[in-house]
């Protein structure tokens, strides 16, 4: 009763929140970045960009660089101060298509809403730690490069710490793909089961559509959930892991995954939900 207190208790995403989220996913997808593709000068300008991000909040920040094919990644990594027993691992990739051929896709949808979503978690959450649960946040590089980055990080964190459960954000900005017909205000949580309870107590003040398999579908749950997302390399090693999603559309991939074309409103509802949902887990 104390926890459902707190959580309905806990403010709801304000109109700040979401004017944070649409600045961060506007200048992600600008033009500047070229689309942020593998291995391109201008993703190296992103990674230190969320490098400095994750400095000023008081991370102790690293980047893991590792190389796929002819080209060049950069993970970067934020993990709160002091010694914790064991982390929570939350991230999401920064790469994209980058430009091709001419034709620039933005990709803001896919993947600067998780991006932003990440940022926003790292500055809510990075102060609330136990002695016994700690944080790492990570931007993936090499999404888009055969889940490279991801897996290059899976071995770093191996070797340093203790990982009892990871969270990845991975398209998190539309409405144009609804669960249900007239319920624009969805989430889908993949790998959620076990987290049910928890995750539906988080929801009440948000009061999204919420859903632990992808439309449905088994065969397109176990794809997202174990094959094509980056907590990939965690599930197959048996780490407890969650995928937060709002799914494919018709914009995913392509020219026209603008900024203009995200539902700021909901995006904000579904990073307070996350977070809503993530305190408990650090109490």
């Amino acid at each position: 009763m104390t926890l459902l207190f707190l959580l309905v208790g806990l403010p709801a995403a304000s109109a700040q929140d979401e004017s944070r989220l649409r600045e961060e996913v506007a200048f992600l997808s600008d033009s500047l970045f070229a689309g942020r593709g593998f291995g391109t000068p201008a993703a190296q300008g992103v990674s230190f960009y969320l490098l400095r991000q994750f400095k000023d909040m008081g991370l102790r920040t690293s980047v893991q660089s590792f190389r796929e094919g002819k080209g060049a990644g950069h993970n970067v990594i934020g993990v709160t101060p002091g010694w914790f027993r064991s982390y929570i691992v939350v991230g999401a990739y920064y790469d994209g298509l980058g430009t091709i051929g001419g034709k620039f896709f933005p990709g803001a949808d896919a993947n600067a809403s998780g991006v932003a979503a990440l940022l926003s978690l790292a500055g809510s959450l990075k102060d609330l730690c136990t002695r016994e649960v700690g944080l790492i946040f990570v931007a993936y590089d090499g999404h888009c490069a055969s889940l490279s980055g991801s897996r290059a990080f899976k071995v770093w964190v191996d070797e340093r710490y203790k990982v009892e459960m990871v969270v990845n954000l991975d398209i998190l900005g539309s409405t144009a793909a609804p669960l249900h017909k007239g319920r624009e205000d969805y989430l889908i949580a993949l790998g959620g089961s076990s987290q049910r309870f928890a995750l539906e107590n988080a929801n009440r003040e948000p009061g999204l559509d919420l859903a632990y398999d992808y439309y449905s579908s088994r065969n397109f749950t176990d794809l997202f959930y174990k094959k094509i997302s980056d907590q990939r390399w965690f599930v197959e090693a048996g780490v407890p892991s969650l995928m937060f999603t709002s799914g494919i559309t018709g914009l995913t991939n392509k020219e026209g995954d603008l900024p203009s074309s995200l539902d700021y409103g909901v995006f904000a509802k579904r990073v307070d939900l996350i977070s809503r949902w993530m305190k408990t887990r650090l109490k």
